[in-house]
C-alpha cells in the first residue's frame, strides 16, 4: 500500500497492483522501484523483519504509474529497468560487497579480536545506479542500513505506539564537480551545499537563524532527489566524495528521483509529486507594511493614513502576535482593538487588507482550554499531558493539526472569531515548528520524534483546507508561515526567514538562504526587511565606515545604531525583488518615512518600482503555478553550462529578465558582478549593454542596487497605482535586444481561483531579433498603438 497525504488527509490513495511497481525479495531484504513518470521514480528499500508503523509519502500527492517502464537483467546479473528517459541498475545479489584494502594476516586478528565481531556491520552493499536513457550518470546509491532504536526514548515510544524504529542511511556518490542545492532553509550563509552537514530538521535557534527542513535537493547533474522520511535527519554532502542521508526514525529507506533536462523540468515532477503552487491574492504582490507590534486600532489605521496622505503604495497592514486578552482566548483586546469591522471595513476602502497573526498556543484557564485537553488535542507526552514546553502557563501547549478533527475544529474557530465578524483579510500562523520541540512528544498521527518535521504541513493546510471548503473560489488565501515541509507550497503559503538579527551580515547570509529554500520547490519566501531581533548596540558603537544615510533625524527609530538606516535601504532595496516585499522588526517605527529624510526618497523610489513591475511579476507568479519553478532563482537553474556560477550565493534571477545583485556591505559604493556567459546584458539603469562571462565593478550608490537585464528579455510595466485593488494599465512594454524572446503576460481578477479553470487573460509576446520587432496574440493586453507601448533598449 501507499500510504500519502492529500491535501492534509491521511488515507489510503491507492492499493498498488504488483504490476505497478518492481519488487526485488533478498535475503532479509526487499528492494522495490515504483515509476511516477518516465523521468520519476521512487527507490524504497527495508528489511524483511520490519514493520512499517505509521504513514510514508508525507506531503505527497502522485500516484504510480508504470507506463513505458521495462525490466531485463544484464549479463552480469544486475536488474535492468528502462524508461525512455531514465535507465536503473539494480546490483545482482551475488555480487561480492565492497572491502577495504587489505591488512596482513597478523595485523587482522589483532583487530578482529578487540574490534571485529559483535554483530557484523549493518550496512548492505545493494547497488542502485541511475543514468539518463543516453547512459549519463545521475547518481549510484552504494549502499543503505537499518538499526534499531533502542535508546530509552526509544523504548517509550515502542511501548505506546510500537513507535521505535530503525536509524536508517543511505550512502550515495558524490563526484567533485557535482554541486547542490535545496534542503530548504539553512542560514550558513552558503548557496552550493557541497562539503556541508545539513541538519535538517526546524530548529529555531540554529546558529545564523532558524533552519527549516524540507528534504528536497537539486543537484547540478540534472536530478532531484526528495527523501521521504519527517523525522530528523542529517545530510552529509561531498565528504570524502559521499553524499549520505541519516534519518532518525524509520521503517524503510524511500527516496524519490526526478531527472530533468534543465531545473524546471526537476520542479515539474516536484509539482506532480508534492502539488501546486496556488496564486496568491495580487496583493501579496504588492507591499506589505508590518512591525512587531502595532498593538492598537489606533497606530495601524495611522500608519494607513499616513502611506494614502503621501500617496504610497501599499496592499497589506499587518495586526501582529499579542493582540488578544490571553494566549489561546482566539479574540482582540477590546481596551485596544475597540471596533475591527469598522477598521476593516475603513481599511478596504482605502484599498488595504489585513494580516492576522493567530498563534497555535492554547493557554490554561482560557475557554478552549479544558475542551482541547479533554478531546486530546493538544500536542503531548507519553502520559498524555499536553506539553507546554517550558513556556509559561500564559502561552500553553500547542493544538494538534495532524489531528483531522482539531485541525476542523480550529479553522472554524478562526472563521467564527476573525473572518466573519471582522472580516480580517489573511492570516499569519506564526510557531508552526512547532516551537515546543516535539522529540519527545506525541502527535495523533504518532511520535514526535518519527514525525518531527511535518506539523508546518499539517498547520497550514487546516487553514488552507477549511478556507477552500467554506470560501469556495471566491477568494484566495494568504497564509504567512515560520516553517515548511514537502508540500506545503501548495496551502497557499508564504514562507519567511524567521526571526532574524538586524546587521550586516544577516543581510549576507539572507541571500543564500533564500536561493536555496527557493531552489526547494517554494516559490515564495521572504525575509523581515532589514531584521527583526535588534542587536545589543554598545555605548560607544561606530559602524565600520561611514554611513551612506544621516541618521541624525531618525535617532527615535534608530538610537545609536547610527547605520541602520542605510542597512534598512539596502535591504528595501533587495525586497523589491523578493518574490513577497514585506517590512517587519522590533522598532519603535518602521514605515518608509521612519529613516530620516535621506532615506525616504530612496525607499519611496524602489516602492513604486515594486508597483511598476507588478504586470511583469504577477505573470511570473502564474508562471509558478503552471510549472512548479520559482521565480527567485539561483543562477545555477538558468546558466547551468556556466561553471562559474555554481556557488554565486549574491546574484540571482528574479524571473527570466532580471540579475539582482545586492549590496550587503556597509558603507559600500560599489560592487562586483558576475555576468553570466552565453548571452549580452543591459544595465537596467543606464541600458549599457555587457558582454556575460566576465565580472565587472558595478557603480552602486546608496539609491542604486546594481540590476541587470538579460539581451533577449520582455519586460511589461505598469501604470502608477497605490493599491493591487486599482486597475492597472500597461504603461509600457520594454524590449531587451539581443536574441529572440517571448513572455506570457497575465491577468485576472486577482482575488478569486477562476484561474484554476481557464479564468484571466493570456498574452503572449514575442520579440524578432531579426525583424527588430514585437508581436503578441492572444487578449489585448492594451489599447494604444504599439509604438506608443513599445520601448527598445539603446533606442
Amino acid at each position: 500500500m501507499l500510504w500519502i497525504l492529500s491535501f492534509g488527509v491521511i488515507g489510503i490513495v491507492t492499493v498498488l497492483a504488483q504490476d505497478s511497481k518492481f519488487i526485488l525479495d533478498r535475503d532479509g531484504r526487499t528492494i522495490v522501484l515504483e515509476p511516477y513518470a518516465p523521468n520519476i521514480l521512487r527507490v524504497t528499500l527495508s528489511k524483511s523483519n520490519a514493520t512499517a508503523v505509521g504513514a510514508a509519502g508525507y506531503g505527497l500527492v502522485g500516484i504510480p504509474a508504470m507506463t513505458g517502464w521495462a525490466h531485463e537483467q544484464d549479463a552480469d546479473g544486475n536488474d535492468v529497468f528502462r524508461s525512455n528517459r531514465l535507465i536503473v541498475h539494480v546490483s545482482a545479489d551475488h555480487l561480492p560487497p565492497s572491502h577495504r584494502m587489505p591488512l596482513d594476516d597478523l595485523n587482522q586478528s589483532l583487530r578482529d579480536h578487540y574490534f571485529g565481531g559483535g554483530g557484523g556491520s549493518p550496512r548492505i552493499d545493494d547497488t542502485v545506479y541511475v543514468t539518463t536513457a543516453s547512459g549519463k550518470s545521475l547518481l549510484k546509491m552504494r549502499n543503505w542500513s537499518m538499526v534499531p532504536n533502542n535508546s530509552e526514548a526509544g523504548a517509550t515510544n515502542a511501548a505506546k505506539l510500537n513507535d521505535a524504529g530503525y536509524r536508517v542511511s543511505a550512502t550515495f556518490d558524490s563526484p567533485a564537480d557535482e554541486h547542490y542545492y535545496g534542503l530548504g532553509q539553512q542560514q550558513q550563509g552558503v548557496l552550493d551545499l557541497r562539503d556541508h552537514r545539513i541538519h535538517c530538521w526546524h530548529d529555531y535557534s540554529a546558529i545564523g537563524g532558524q533552519n527549516v527542513c524540507v528534504p528536497f535537493m537539486i543537484s547540478s547533474r540534472g536530478y532531484g532527489l526528495i527523501w521521504d522520511n519527517p523525522s530528523k535527519t542529517t545530510v552529509d554532502l561531498g565528504f570524502n566524495q559521499q553524499n549520505v542521508w541519516s534519518s532518525e526514525v524509520g521503517d524503510r529507506i524511500s527516496f524519490f528521483v526526478i531527472q530533468g533536462e534543465n531545473s524546471d523540468e526537476i520542479y515539474k515532477g516536484y509539482r506532480q509529486l508534492t502539488g501546486i503552487t496556488h496564486m496568491l491574492p495580487k496583493a501579496a504582490y504588492g507591499y506589505i507594511q508590518s512591525k512587531a507590534i502595532y498593538p492598537t486600532q489606533d497606530q495601524l489605521m495611522a500608519v494607513a493614513k499616513g502611506y494614502r496622505e503621501r500617496q504610497l503604495p501599499l496592499d497589506v497592514l499587518v495586526v501582529d502576535f499579542l493582540n488578544m486578552t490571553k494566549q489561546g482566548e482566539l479574540d482582540l483586546d477590546p481596551a485596544r482593538w475597540p471596533d475591527p469591522a469598522a477598521m476593516n471595513q475603513q481599511l478596504h476602502s482605502m484599498g488595504i487588507g489585513t494580516l492576522l497573526s493567530v498563534w497555535p498556543h492554547f493557554a490554561p484557564d482560557t475557554r478552549y482550554y479544558d475542551m482541547l485537553r479533554d478531546k486530546g488535542w493538544l500536542i503531548h507526552t507519553a502520559d498524555g499531558a499536553p506539553d507546554s514546553g517550558g513556556f509559561k502557563n500564559v502561552i500553553g501547549p500547542n493544538i494538534d493539526t495532524t489531528n483531522p478533527d482539531a485541525a476542523k475544529w480550529f479553522w472554524e474557530a478562526i472563521r467564527d472569531r476573525y473572518i466573519k465578524p471582522y472580516h480580517f483579510d489573511y492570516l499569519w500562523l506564526d510557531e508552526t515548528e512547532p516551537d515546543i520541540d516535539p522529540a519527545n512528544d506525541f502527535f495523533s498521527i504518532g511520535s514526535g520524534a518519527r514525525y518531527y518535521n511535518v506539523y508546518p504541513l499539517f498547520h497550514t493546510a487546516s487553514v488552507y483546507e477549511g478556507f477552500r471548503r467554506d470560501f469556495g473560489d471566491s477568494r484566495r488565501v494568504m497564509i504567512l508561515a515560520r516553517a515548511a515541509y514537502l508540500g506545503a507550497q501548495r496551502n497557499g503559503t508564504i514562507f519567511w526567514s524567521s526571526d532574524i538579527i538586524s546587521t550586516w551580515d544577516m543581510l549576507k547570509r539572507s541571500i543564500p538562504a533564500g536561493l536555496n529554500f527557493t531552489a526547494t520547490g517554494m516559490p515564495y519566501w521572504d525575509t523581515d526587511i532589514a531584521g527583526f531581533f535588534s542587536p545589543a548596540i554598545p555605548a560607544d558603537y561606530k559602524p565600520l565606515h561611514a554611513p551612506l544615510i544621516d541618521s541624525s533625524d531618525a535617532r527615535g527609530a534608530v538610537d545609536n545604531y547610527t547605520d541602520y538606516p542605510e542597512l534598512f535601504v539596502r535591504w528595501f532595496e533587495w525586497g523589491a525583488f523578493q518574490p513577497i516585499m514585506r517590512a517587519h522588526g522590533e522598532r519603535n517605527h518602521n514605515e518608509v518615512w521612519s529613516y530620516g529624510k535621506q532615506a525616504e526618497p530612496v525607499l519611496e523610489k524602489y516602492l513604486r518600482l515594486r508597483y511598476q513591475l507588478l504586470p511583469y511579476t504577477y505573470s511570473l507568479a502564474y508562471g509558478s503555478y503552471q510549472t512548479g519553478a520559482p521565480f527567485m532563482r539561483a543562477l545555477f537553474m538558468d546558466f547551468s553550462n556556466d561553471p562559474n556560477v555554481a556557488g554565486i550565493s549574491d546574484e540571482y534571477m528574479f524571473g527570466p529578465a532580471f540579475l539582482v545583485a545586492p549590496v550587503s556591505e556597509q558603507g559600500a559604493t560599489q560592487r562586483s558582478v558576475y555576468l553570466p556567459a552565453g548571452c549580452d546584458w543591459y544595465n537596467y539603469w543606464t541600458n549599457e549593454r555587457v558582454k556575460g562571462g566576465q565580472t565587472i565593478v558595478v557603480n552602486a550608490p546608496i539609491d542604486t542596487i546594481p540590476l541587470f537585464v538579460r539581451a533577449g528579455s520582455i519586460v511589461p510595466l505598469g501604470s502608477p497605482v497605490e493599491s493591487t485593488q486599482e486597475k492597472q494599465a500597461i504603461a509600457a512594454v520594454r524590449v531587451y535586444p539581443g536574441a529572440d524572446a517571448s513572455f506570457t503576460l497575465f491577468s485576472d481578477d486577482g482575488n478569486t481561483y477562476s484561474y484554476e479553470k481557464g479564468g484571466g487573460s493570456v498574452t503572449r509576446l514575442y520579440w524578432v531579433e531579426a525583424a527588430r520587432q514585437l508581436k503578441h496574440d492572444g487578449a489585448a493586453a492594451w489599447s494604444k498603438p504599439d509604438n506608443l507601448i513599445v520601448q527598445i533598449a539603446g533606442h
